[in-house]
């Protein structure tokens, strides 16, 4: 039966009376809410106790609500990070390790996870300094400058407890083994680049053995140098060796100079040589072959062979010579000797027409000197001809 229905009596739910049917006292409404969550938290309820501790109820009421969102609040603003973009974030659930995440914004359980921010593009570095022995029983004074960066945050945050002393210790361990292992002059000129490489992949691999997170970047060898003691016998001695090693150059470069203008004329001599040689075979073979030739023509024509090679022999002879020879008897008046013409030719040497050499027979040959001289012959100069004894062939 509806609480408004005749004869039922009034069931007002808002206990109105007089039968308003207006709407409910909003105060009332707020009233009874606050009783209901100041009972939650040990409030009282009702107004049996007059006004007092309705104000108390409705006091407390007011505090949990409010501590109620400031906890739901809290819970929203812990569920979600941001990870910068040179960190990475190492999460932790209930204390533990959990995961690594990357740069950006990640959930996360509140009040249960946390997180630590790693930055792995920070480059951090050291320098170390110490006297090591070397391979030579030399004493030197090292500088070291180290560089590195996180490579793995779970283990630089969880797997070693203090990751840069370890670094520390690794390289100083790795560095005396590789400077036990070279000379002095190795490390101080020659191969320093070599000995920091070596003790970069050396210290390297020891922080990974030891999970200690870290990267070597790179490791410079900033001043390698002998004790105070001996450093002034030690600066002669790296002077001489540069002296050394200038004439060194200067002799290597005087040798490129000279080797190839050498070679070059040895091999112009050896060029020349065969010339030569080539020359004097083909003359050789051209004699042969023209005394062969002339040999066919003596056998079939003695007397005209020798008579020419007589006569060719003789020209040969007295181009040479300053002297000519005049048959006085069978001389006229006048004789012409082409002088200019006969000292013209070859150096001063009298040149002799062939057809005037044409007297097979000269009796009381006379001696006639050529221009500069005096002649021997009494009376008018004769012709000049070539006398040629046949008998006394």
């Amino acid at each position: 039966m509806a609480w408004n229905e005749p004869g039922g009596g009034n069931r007002d739910p808002w206990n109105n009376k007089g039968g308003d049917q207006g709407p409910p006292d909003l105060d009332e409404v707020v009233r009874k809410l606050q009783d209901k969550v100041g009972g939650l938290f040990g409030g009282r309820r009702g107004g049996g106790d007059g006004g007092g501790g309705g104000a108390r109820g409705g006091g407390f009421g007011l505090i949990g609500f409010a501590l109620i969102a400031l906890a739901v609040v809290a819970a929203a603003l812990d569920s979600f990070y941001i990870i910068q973009p040179a960190e990475r974030g190492v999460v932790l659930r209930f204390g533990a390790y959990h995961e690594v995440v990357g740069p950006g914004p990640h959930l996360k359980l509140p009040f249960i996870d946390s997180y630590d921010a790693v930055n792995v593009d920070q480059i951090n570095k050291f320098v170390h300094r110490a006297q090591m022995l070397t391979k030579d029983e030399n004493i030197v004074d090292v500088t070291v400058e180290v560089q590195y960066r996180i490579q793995d945050p779970a283990d630089f945050l969880f797997q070693d407890a203090n990751p840069p002393l370890t670094l520390r210790n690794a390289m100083e361990s790795t560095l005396r083994e590789v400077i036990g292992k070279s000379k002095l002059d190795e490390i101080i000129t020659e191969n320093r680049g070599g000995i920091a490489l070596g003790v970069q992949k050396g210290t390297q691999d020891l922080i990974d053995l030891y999970r200690a997170g870290l990267k070597v970047l790179n490791i410079n060898i900033q001043d390698a140098k002998p004790p105070e003691a001996v450093q002034d016998a030690f600066a002669d001695a790296i002077k001489a060796r540069e002296d050394r090693e200038r004439v060194q150059n200067q002799a290597q470069a005087y040798a490129n100079d000279v080797v190839p203008r050498a070679r070059g004329a040895a091999a112009r001599v050896l060029e020349d040589a065969k010339a030569y040689k080539a020359k004097v075979v083909a003359e050789a073979e051209g004699e042969s072959k023209r005394f062969l030739a002339l040999l066919a023509a003596y056998e079939q024509a003695p007397d005209v062979t020798r008579d020419r090679l007589y006569l060719e022999s003789i020209q040969d002879v007295l181009q040479g010579t300053g002297k000519v020879l005049l048959d006085v008897k069978a001389g006229s008046n006048l004789t012409y000797l082409p002088l200019d013409r006969m000292l013209g030719k070859g150096s001063g040497a009298a040149a002799i027409d062939r057809d005037a050499v044409l007297r097979p027979q000269m009796s009381n040959p006379q001696q006639v000197e050529l221009p500069g001289t005096r002649s021997r012959a009494a009376g008018r100069p004769p012709r000049a001809v070539f006398p040629r004894d046949r008998g006394s062939r």
